[in-house]
């Protein structure tokens, strides 16, 4: 205890890395907890926080770029400081990052840079299609679908693993309820390609299974085990390691996903690609650097990584935000992350579902589904406002 208490009296920098879920609820629950005395510092690309959750909603004009996302300077009034600007470089050893050729120094760092997107692995990818994973793309889905009345889209993951499992499932049943409010559903057909072998895998077969009755339920025809290799974007056609081709009329897609380029050029990601952590505390190999949300790679038993997932980087955030003030101030107990988390599933008609449990269980995740209804649909609405308003 007296190594904490001679800490506290020092003034320490907490430098966060990436101003997504992870990062935001580590800054702010960090400066409820420290002293004033403490440096809190943000550091992302982008001057707005959004909302991820709903640009499946922004895709079918429900909602604006405006009202699912809010300036991270807000954080300022609470006593964060917000730099903005490209990370060049980390060097996890000594804390250090380079951001716009100035230096900045820590005492803890964290590591919240979420997931990279990366369509140019599959070529023609980005020039055929909408990718509505970014505000972009789902801003220019959005104005595609507005003059789209008859032909073939098609929703397709590019790769097996990606962060928010149940977005394309959740994008191909909003799309087709678009489709049925502008009533022209009987000129269109709605195709669903995915590299994984079933929804959600990971939450067990029975979950999955049900994730794909609710879709085909929709009149939507699922392709599951289907890696796409090319996409042609003047033929409008996509070819695939075991199948042919699929042509489409138009494209939404979930881009291939990779760690941040100065995330695996500080030698962090292990042999996943992603940041090794302890399951348990997010703490990396090195000292006083945390890793959490997106970024990191946490292996279950089942031989499938923990899912990438708001609900879990926040959880995350919790932990180490009460772990760092405890190893600065000695107050109160330290914290564990225990692998529970939960998931809408937006099914269009102003229904949702909702999937809640143990993703560190043993031998296999214990997850439970909850039958579809309005209030789901409901509870997700006020998490969103809640969201917006609780964090700034």
């Amino acid at each position: 205890m007296s190594k904490d208490k001679k800490m506290s009296k020092d003034n320490k920098t907490i430098l966060i890395l990436g101003g997504g879920v992870g990062g935001l609820v580590t800054a702010v629950e960090l400066r409820k907890k420290l002293s004033k005395q403490h440096r809190i510092v943000l550091v992302d690309r982008e001057r707005t926080h959004l909302f991820a959750p709903s640009l499946l909603w922004l895709m079918t004009g429900l909602r604006s770029a405006e009202s699912i996302s809010q300036p991270l300077d807000r954080l300022r009034k609470k006593g964060i400081e917000v730099i903005t600007g490209e990370i060049e470089s980390i060097d996890p050893a000594t804390r250090r990052v380079v951001l716009g050729g100035q230096p900045l120094e820590a005492d803890f760092l964290v590591v919240a840079l979420g997931a990279e997107l990366a369509p140019e692995r599959i070529a023609g990818l980005a020039e055929a299609g909408h990718s509505f994973y970014t505000l972009a793309g789902a801003e220019s889905l959005r104005g595609a679908l507005k003059d789209f009345r008859s032909g073939r889209i098609v929703v397709l993951t590019a790769a097996a693993a990606y962060k928010c499992p149940a977005a394309p499932y959740e994008a191909a049943m909003l799309l087709e309820y678009d489709c049925r409010k502008r009533k022209v559903r009987d000129q269109v057909q709605v195709d669903l390609y995915t590299a994984e072998p079933g929804p959600m895998g990971v939450t067990g077969p029975e979950f999955s299974a049900g994730v794909r009755q609710m879709v085909e339920g929709k009149g939507v025809t699922y392709h599951p085990s289907q890696q796409v290799t090319k996409v042609d974007p003047a033929a409008r056609r996509i070819h695939f390691e075991n199948h042919p081709e699929a042509n489409f009329d138009l494209l939404a897609y979930v881009p291939p996903h990779r760690a941040p380029t100065a995330v695996r050029e500080a030698g962090l990601v292990g042999e996943s690609g992603w940041v090794p952590v302890d399951r348990y505390t997010l703490e990396t190999r090195f000292g006083q650097v945390y890793a959490l949300g997106d970024v990191v790679g946490i292996p279950l038993t089942l031989g499938k990584p923990l899912p990438k997932a708001g609900t879990f980087a926040h959880s995350q955030a919790l932990v180490v935000a009460q772990n760092i003030a405890l190893a600065i101030e000695g107050k109160g107990k330290s914290a564990s992350f225990d692998g529970h988390g939960e998931c809408f599933i937006e099914l269009g008609d102003g229904k949702a579902a909702l999937g809640r449990g143990n993703f560190y269980a043993e031998p296999t995740p214990e997850v439970k589904a909850y039958k579809p209804g309005r209030h789901w649909h409901a509870g997700k609405v006020l998490f969103e406002k809640d969201w917006l308003r609780r964090w700034f």
